[in-house]
């Protein structure tokens, strides 16, 4: 009894001498459980990470594949073309061909060698392609030498899109970054093509071509691949005393009865260049109404009145609202030009900005005409003051990106926004000159911006092949628009409803704000750098990598007029009369048109 005692008056103490023991064990137990949370915490999120990734590139397989399937469609409809062209022609061919063996074989194949240069000249993906194969040889074979420490020298060393590369293809350009085509590279554009390389003259109506005659003496304008065929196509039918068949058909009795429309234009020589894409994706020559080049604020055509000779290439140019001044800007300075008067040019002002070898890649202008923006490849955007006797600096904005790539401002010219190279939109409030917002969304860098006329709606569209649409008001994205080429530039009509996009493909898609369906239109052969809305939205411009200027009919794309420059069109302006154009080249110079109505 005395044993038991003893053990049950001991139990109680033993008990005390392990709480601590106790407290120790449940704190580690506490902190395993906390770093096995932990642990799960992270890969929980790296698996939502590979989850957005993998839907994305799921998104972009989808889109390759809806794209390689219009290509196969286009090709087919190519292959109908031309078998219709064959068996027009065959009938036609002259008496001396017939009874000759030999010389109608060696006729023959050059005839519809040029069919093929111009039947299949209508943009269509497939010869976008083989485009793309000879530009890629072209760039290597016609770049003037460049010397060193100029952005050209640049090009090995500009990192390529984020993400694996597999993901981002740029069809038929192996080995060739297309950020280096020019976002971050201005001088890599200059030069990149021979002299007329693609100056085919612009179609009038959908596919309407000049006459035969004016295409004969042209014929060495298409792409060299092109050359031998054409020429001597052209060449056999001047000998045989007909016209090059495919430019200007001399049988117009020969359309085959029931040929639908696309394929008629493509048997008479006229290649479409606009698409009407519906919402499950079917691609259909657009018919223009009677009145698309006619009626008030069309222009009819634009003249050249002045040459602004910057210096350095021309990344950015504004135009005042008075239409008095441009502002250029190239490398290290934005230059101010009066073109109130005729006769030659020199800057008035310069405004030294940012480092003096970096880019100016956008300046704007506030409505009074008093303040100008300046942003570039610096972390750091400019307000320059004009409204004093020499412009100067009255503050700096600085964020934390590396550079920005485009600029827009508000329509009350409180607040400004900017592109900036790691996809984000910054806000600014110009009064207080301070940070208000960041829009994130963006992957990789945002190129362009664009902001509707009631300041509800910012467009912007990047260099991860997307276009999104925020809300100014709460702050947050609306939309979001996926393409399978990186986006250069965009513009948003000023009466509302559509919103055009130029790709770095080459293409101009024009797509309706609020339903499923879109223009996609084919006048330029490379990069387009930059668009720009006629301030009555009935119009607007593009500029490419391909020297064009090119001005469409809202929204549909009929071709108002074209001009070729010397060297890449790398940015433009419309004044807010409509009445001017302006210019920025690879060729160190600004040109300012005058618009004819």
């Amino acid at each position: 009894t005395s044993s038991r005692r003893h053990a049950a008056s001991g139990t109680p103490q033993s008990l005390k001498l392990t709480y601590p023991e106790t407290l120790d064990r449940i704190k580690e137990e506490f902190q395993f459980l906390q770093t096995q949370y932990h642990s799960l915490k992270l890969e929980c999120e790296k698996l939502a990470t590979e989850k957005t990734e993998i839907q994305r590139h799921y998104v972009m397989y989808y889109e390759m594949s809806y794209g390689l399937n219009i290509e196969m469609h286009k090709q087919t409809e190519i292959a109908k073309r031309l078998n219709v062209i064959c068996a027009q022609l065959i009938p036609f061919l002259s008496q001396e061909v017939g009874h000759t063996h030999t010389r109608s074989h060696s006729v023959l194949p050059s005839v519809v060698s040029l069919c093929l240069v111009c039947g299949s000249t209508s943009r269509t993906v497939g010869v976008h392609a083989h485009t793309h194969s000879l530009v890629s040889r072209t760039e290597k074979s016609s770049t003037p030498g460049m010397k060193p420490g100029t952005p050209m020298s640049q090009e090995s060393n500009t990192p390529g899109p984020s993400g694996p590369p597999q993901f981002r293809p740029v069809p038929g350009k192996p080995g060739v970054d297309p950020l280096a085509l020019g976002l971050r590279n201005p001088l890599a554009m200059q030069g990149a093509y021979p002299p007329g390389a693609f100056g085919l003259p612009p179609p009038g109506v959908n596919g309407d071509l000049p006459g035969a005659a004016s295409y004969g003496a042209g014929l060495h304008l298409v792409s060299p691949q092109m050359n031998g065929a054409a020429a001597a196509a052209a060449a056999a039918a001047a000998g045989y005393g007909r016209s090059p068949v495919g430019y200007e058909s001399p049988h117009p009795h020969m359309r085959v009865p029931g040929l639908p429309a696309s394929l008629q234009s493509a048997a008479s020589g006229k290649p479409a260049y606009s698409f009407h894409v519906s919402a499950d994706g079917q691609m259909q020559p657009v018919p223009f109404p009677p009145d698309a080049l006619l009626g008030p604020g069309i222009p009819r055509h634009a003249r050249q009145i002045h040459t602004l000779n910057h210096g350095e290439v021309v990344c950015a140019v504004t135009i005042s609202t008075s239409t008095r001044h441009v502002y250029t800007g190239g490398k290290g300075c934005v230059k101010v030009w009066d073109i109130s008067q005729p006769g030659s040019k020199s800057p008035m002002a310069q405004l030294d900005c940012l480092n003096r070898d970096n880019y100016i890649r956008s300046c704007k202008l506030l409505s009074d005409g008093r303040t100008l923006i300046v942003g570039g490849e610096a972390s750091t955007l400019s307000i320059w003051d004009l409204a004093t006797p020499t412009p100067r600096i009255k503050a700096e904005l600085t964020s934390s990106a590396p550079a920005c790539y485009a600029l827009a401002i508000s329509p009350d010219n409180k607040v400004c926004f900017s592109c900036c190279s790691d996809g984000n939109i910054v806000v600014w409030d110009l009064h207080n000159q301070t940070l208000v917002r960041q829009f994130q969304g963006h992957t990789d860098g945002a190129s362009c911006i664009d902001i509707s006329n009631d300041g509800t709606k910012l467009w912007t569209g990047g260099l991860d092949n997307t276009v999104r649409c925020w809300d100014l008001r709460e702050g947050r994205q609306l939309q979001q628009h996926d393409f399978t080429s990186q986006i250069f530039s965009l513009g948003y009509c000023p009466t509302g409803e559509w919103l055009a996009v130029g790709m770095e493909s080459s293409n101009v898609e024009v797509l309706h704000v609020s339903k499923p369906d879109k223009y996609q239109l084919h006048l330029h052969e490379s990069c387009v750098l930059s668009l720009k809305f006629a301030y009555c939205g009935k119009w607007f411009v593009s500029t490419g990598k391909d020297n064009l200027l090119n001005a469409w009919r809202t929204p549909y794309g009929s071709s108002i007029f074209q001009s070729k420059e010397s060297s890449s069109v790398l940015s433009c302006d419309i004044s807010p009369d409509d009445q001017f154009i302006v210019t920025g080249s690879g060729d160190k110079k600004a040109t300012v048109y005058e618009v004819i109505y």
